[in-house]
């Protein structure tokens, strides 16, 4: 057997594409246009990466973005004080403060202080809370794409067993959630799980968010298996650094019936439901119908 590559790069676009269609309707019958703010508090390399990548697909979408880029000794009250001022800003719809913080500040303080319906990143306890009871929320942008992703490749996930590897705030518990909310059979499991093979062998669908390295070998997969590997991980290999996965990708592609490559699977898929998320807040905020198949 020979997996089906899931190409999250492709699909990203076309969800990319989608959004900017509900942008151009939003102005076009309503003068709105949704606004992404980005706050980078200092200088970390591959955080300013991230926040140049996401203002230039913002854009791309016909969104308005705004940066605000702090000093790394910003204080905890300036940097409230901002997110108060953001939060009470109508042209603003969706706020992200990127992480990791400078190790001074609060991030669960910050993070908290986004007013729920702004937080595109959907990691408000008051959106994990929503998530948890399944009532509407911001969903957090990694595991709504890889839903995506699954509802796309499979139609209906009701009734399949799904194995989520990491338990993680950030992506293996929304991503439990929303496996729930679709009527999959869910386990968590982690480093930790006893027989962790065994365990992963019973799902026909494996979620990886372990954060290590080719963790999970083909061994572990169910023949047919979808494998969606969330982990970015860089290693040297032959005297260079190349990206991997949690999934030993080799081993796995010749038993899953459907698999996600690093790079170019799950990764496109994170910016691209952050514009589907801001659309998602910018809707809700005016009471419109929300767009279609951009959110759980």
């Amino acid at each position: 057997m020979t997996a089906t590559i899931i190409d999250g790069k492709a699909f990203a676009a076309k969800v990319r594409g989608e959004v900017a269609k509900h942008v151009a309707r939003l102005k076009e019958e309503h003068g709105i246009t949704p606004g992404l703010a980005v706050v980078l508090v200092g200088a970390d390399p591959a955080s300013e990466v991230y926040v140049r990548s996401k203002g230039k697909s913002t854009v791309e979408a016909g969104m308005n973005s705004y940066e605000h880029k702090l000093p790394a000794d910003t204080s905890e009250a300036e940097l409230l004080a901002l997110i108060g001022r953001l939060n009470a800003d109508p042209a603003v719809n969706g706020i992200l403060v990127q992480l990791p913080l400078p190790k001074h500040l609060n991030s669960d303080l910050v993070i908290n202080t986004i007013a729920p319906g702004k937080d595109v990143d959907g990691f408000h306890i008051s959106n994990v809370g929503l998530l948890g009871t399944g009532q509407k929320a911001m969903v957090p942008c990694t595991p709504l794409g890889c839903l995506m992703m699954l509802r796309d490749h499979h139609g209906s996930l009701a009734g399949m067993e799904a194995v989520v590897v990491g338990r993680s705030n950030i992506v293996g518990k929304p991503m439990a959630q929303l496996l729930l909310g679709d009527s999959c059979t869910v386990t968590i499991a982690h480093s930790r799980t006893k027989d962790l093979g065994e365990v992963c062998r019973r799902a026909d669908i494996l979620v990886a968010a372990v954060g290590r390295p080719e963790m999970v070998p083909g061994d572990w997969v169910k023949p047919g298996a979808t494998v969606i590997d969330v982990g970015i991980n860089r290693i040297e290999r032959g005297g260079k650094t190349v990206l991997v996965g949690d999934v030993d990708y080799d081993s796995a592609a010749k038993v899953a019936g459907a698999i996600t490559p690093v790079p170019g699977g799950v990764g496109p898929m994170t910016i691209a439901c952050l514009l589907a998320n801001t659309v998602t807040a910018a809707c809700r905020a005016y009471g419109l119908a929300e767009p279609e198949g951009l959110t759980a």
